[in-house]
Formats: structure tokens, C-alpha cells, sequence
């Protein structure tokens, strides 16, 4: 019986052994599966008005009302799977593209500030007020193949182009002349940075097995010329360098404006 018994605990202890292995292994295995949601996170696309993506997982409190106000059904939370972050709106443009309504109901009902109206809003010619503009958002920027896309090729597709809310402004078509044939032209599509909205409706709307033209995040696509550089011939840049110099003169401690000043006073005494 003794001998019985201790048969019994030593099974008993290798099952909960095994048992303890199984749970920690799969503890182990959603932690390493949260990390790679986490970080793939970074390349979601948000609805209109998102704040930066740091700051948007921050103040998102995940309650879908968001994505319960888009019409469309453009919008979904993400689930276990998704490789994004569970419970964070998201949408994938080339299954439901951005349809950009223009009161865009999404934002002003989202409780916490992670969508912010201010960043979907302009204050037109005549008005102090701001107003809603699904033109000004910016959920993304368009890159396109230029490999995979037709109209490199030779052959006429204008599906991207015509597919664009802000037509012949986000997406413009460039002629030029195939020496190839050396009697056709190409007609390429080109995305203008500073007017695309990111609603991936040129994504939806490429006629390629995979989408030649895809809507990625902003901060992934686009570099940053830094402060220093200045377009000499543009006024809306030679404004931004006016606003910044500005800002870095308030940021300066108490004195420091007037000690400038003094200074180059003596400059040009000496």
C-alpha cells in the first residue's frame, strides 16, 4: 500500500510539474503575442483626427464609440489577431477605405481627446470660427509602386486617380512621352504629400491583385528636413521659420531678448 501511495504522489507531482510548465509556457506565449501587436501598432492607421500615435494609445479608453458612429462600418476595434492593439479603432483601407464624411461623425463623439476635432477643423476666409474639414485630415499618406503600377507600365489606368476625394489635387497625372514606343505617352499618377488625406480610397480602388498604391502612416514614409532649411521662395515655409523663431524667443529666460539685443548694438557701434 506504502509503495502504492508513493507511486500516486510522484505521478501527481509530475502532472502539476507539467501542468505549471504548460501554464507559464502559455502565459510566456500571449506576452510575446501583446509585444507584437504592440509594435506593430505603430504602422495602424487611425480614424480622422488621431492624435500622434503615442499620445493616442495613451488617451484611447476603447469603447468603440467611434467606430459605432462611422456609417461605413470603416472603422473596427482590434482583436487578438489583428497585430494591433486590442480594443483600438483601426481601419484597412483596402477593405473599407475612409469615406470622408464631411461633418465626420466619428470625432466629436469620441469621449477622451484621442480624436481631436482641432486637428480636422480650418477657420475659413471671413470667419474666427473653426469648422469641420475631412479635407485637412491626415490619417496616413498614399506611396505608390512604381513597379507594379499599370500606368508605369505603358498601360492607361487612372483608377487611383480618379478614385481621390480631391480630384486632380492629391493624386495629379503626369504626362510623359514613352520612348519605348516612341508614339504613346504615360500618364503616371502622383501623390502630392501635402493634400493627401490618407482615406485610402485610391488603395480600395486599384484594379492589381495587390494594391500598387498603399496607405501607410505619416511619421513612416516622410522624413524631416529640419529647422536650419528654409524654402527662400515659398512664403508659407519662410512664415513657419517667422513662427519658430518666435517661439524659441518666448522660450528663452527673462533678459536674454534685450542681452541679443545690446549685443548687436555693439556690433554695429564696433
Amino acid at each position: 500500500m506504502n509503495s502504492d501511495k508513493k507511486v500516486l504522489s510522484r505521478r501527481n507531482a509530475i502532472k502539476n510539474i507539467a501542468k505549471g510548465v504548460s501554464f507559464f509556457g502559455m502565459g510566456g506565449a500571449l506576452w510575446g503575442g501583446y509585444l507584437e501587436e504592440a509594435k506593430s501598432s505603430d504602422f495602424a492607421l487611425r480614424p480622422p483626427g488621431a492624435l500622434d500615435e503615442s499620445e493616442f494609445l495613451k488617451a484611447c479608453v476603447k469603447c468603440g464609440t467611434c467606430v459605432e458612429s462611422c456609417p461605413y462600418d470603416t472603422l473596427k476595434l482590434g482583436v487578438i489577431g489583428d497585430n494591433q492593439p486590442i480594443g483600438t479603432p483601426w481601419f484597412e483601407p483596402r477593405e473599407t477605405p475612409c469615406y470622408m464624411c464631411p461633418d465626420i461623425p466619428c470625432v466629436p463623439d469620441c469621449p477622451s481627446g484621442a480624436l481631436d476635432m482641432k486637428r480636422v477643423s480650418v477657420i475659413k476666409e471671413g470667419s474666427t470660427i473653426p469648422e469641420p474639414d475631412i479635407n485637412s485630415a491626415k490619417m496616413g499618406l498614399a506611396i505608390l509602386d512604381t513597379e507594379t503600377c499599370l500606368a508605369f507600365w505603358g498601360i492607361q489606368c487612372d483608377a487611383c486617380y480618379r478614385a481621390c476625394p480631391l480630384l486632380d489635387k492629391a493624386i495629379t497625372l503626369e504626362y510623359e512621352r514613352n520612348e519605348r514606343t516612341g508614339k504613346h505617352a504615360f500618364l503616371k499618377p502622383k501623390v502630392h504629400n501635402d493634400l493627401c488625406t490618407g482615406c485610402g480610397l485610391c488603395e480600395h480602388a486599384c484594379v492589381t491583385e495587390k494594391s500598387a498604391i498603399i496607405v501607410l502612416p505619416r511619421d513612416k514614409v516622410t522624413g524631416k528636413v529640419g529647422e536650419h532649411y528654409i524654402k527662400g521662395w515659398d512664403k508659407r515655409d519662410e512664415k513657419r521659420l517667422h513662427n519658430l523663431n518666435e517661439k524659441k524667443a518666448k522660450e528663452k529666460p527673462d533678459g536674454a531678448i534685450e542681452d541679443y539685443l545690446n549685443d548687436l548694438e555693439t556690433l554695429i557701434d564696433e
